[in-house]
């Protein structure tokens, strides 16, 4: 520990305040007293999100200790569907705003920087410290008994306000070192996306249009009784579950056969550059159509699931990148069926499905200039994810070293 530093427990420098408790009977859809909640603290900045704003009767009169105070940390004291629990925001404003039952008040004493305590409770060790909190398997609950006991490191106030001044600066930095590559990340997708469009929507005068039937045998997927599936085998069985765009993904809750009947293996059995699409979803999401294309043996198609098998005139490439395009999907979810909750595409909408045709050497060159500009962008992107990946990582380094007093009190380089 730094000389002039001292390890406090965070109840030695801070006081804990509980939040307002209301009963349904008291809520209002409009009126002053506002009652703050934990989802409004936005879970990636720490910081209030005033856009979902819970009101009570006006006839309640609300104490001055459940109001917030400038400068103190918002903190929720509840687990909530996004993992609430312990994410704090920082109090910015004397907004006379209460806040519930689920939250908690944390109001620095006078040897702690505000901003200090922020940063504090935004580090790495903090998230791992309110992590193994619980008070129980399905709920958790922070007590303040508990928090109390968290160890911070103090320094003196005014190398508490130098710190706190160099990491604003860095992470004002790393902030738009990452906006650049979120941006950079975006237009290198949007690159190949647009290329992709266009290629299927500036047709040539060579090209034709045919229904998937004429070119193809579509095969629906084999129902499956869930009971024989085994945890290894010598076939995996592909579900909804295992398909994204262009991915099979083998290892996501995978299910095996050992053996099955001739009649039925030839039935369900996968083939190479087999293109598969998925047929279930969310009413109106668009969140299937998904196609993937086979690259190994020993898959078996699942119900639910089509598979596509191209006569040797057309490649399945071509197909596959076709059915990333707005014209495929719109076509395919015109012929969507089901229920509010669950949407449903057919075999037969898919057999009827219309694509594009020409030549196969003129379906070769598109697929090459695809391929091509499809592995530069995923270079790209690659790059800017680990841009993006490595900022985050810095942030977390820079703040263990602050705390550790490894900090240069001059300068932080990002």
């Amino acid at each position: 520990m730094k000389m002039g530093w001292t390890i406090k427990k965070l109840e030695e420098v801070v006081e804990f305040r509980r939040g307002l408790t209301y009963s349904k009977s008291d809520e209002a859809s409009h009126s002053k007293n506002i009652v703050l909640r934990s989802n409004n603290v936005d879970l990636d900045t720490n910081s209030l999100n005033l856009s979902d704003l819970k009101y009570i009767s006006d006839s309640i009169a609300i104490p001055e200790n459940k109001k917030v105070v400038k400068g103190s940390l918002l903190i929720c004291t509840a687990n909530g569907s996004k993992n609430h629990l312990g994410k704090i925001a920082m109090i910015d404003a004397n907004y006379g705003f209460a806040f519930g039952g689920f939250m908690g008040q944390v109001t620095p004493s006078n040897c702690i920087d505000s901003s200090y305590l922020f940063h504090v409770m935004t580090s790495p060790l903090y998230k791992k410290y309110i992590s193994e909190l619980s008070d129980g398997a399905n709920i958790n609950n922070l007590k303040f008994s508990d928090l109390g006991k968290y160890e911070i490191p103090v320094p003196p106030l005014p190398e508490q306000k130098r710190i706190v001044a160099i990491l604003d600066e860095a992470f004002c930095a790393i902030a738009k070192a990452k906006a650049n590559a979120e941006q950079n990340l975006k237009n290198a997708k949007e690159l190949f996306e647009s290329y992709l469009q266009s290629v299927f929507e500036n047709k040539g005068d060579d090209w034709e249009e045919k229904t998937l039937g004429e070119i193809a045998t579509v095969i629906g997927g084999y129902s499956f009784k869930s009971g024989d599936f085994l945890k290894e085998g010598k076939y995996q069985v592909i579900r909804m579950g295992n398909v994204r765009p262009n991915t099979i993904r083998e290892f996501e809750s995978p299910v095996y056969i050992e053996s099955l009947e001739p009649s039925v293996l030839k039935r369900a059995q996968l083939l190479i550059n087999d293109v598969i699409i998925t047929q279930t979803g969310t009413k109106g999401k668009r969140d299937y159509g998904y196609t993937a294309i086979i690259e190994k043996e020993n898959f078996l198609l699942n119900q639910r699931i089509s598979a596509i098998r191209f006569n040797s005139d057309y490649l399945p490439r071509f197909f596959l990148y076709f059915s990333w395009t707005n014209r495929f999907k719109d076509q395919y979810f015109e012929n969507e069926k089901g229920t509010v909750g669950q949407g449903n595409v057919g075999i037969g909408a898919i057999t009827g499905a219309v694509v594009p045709y020409i030549s196969l050497s003129a379906q070769t060159l598109v697929v090459q200039r695809l391929d091509a500009l499809s592995i530069e962008s995923q270079r790209l992107e690659s790059i800017y994810q680990q841009k993006l990946t490595d900022l985050d990582e810095l942030k977390k380094i820079i703040l263990q070293k602050a705390f550790n007093g490894e900090l240069n009190l001059d300068r932080v380089a990002v």
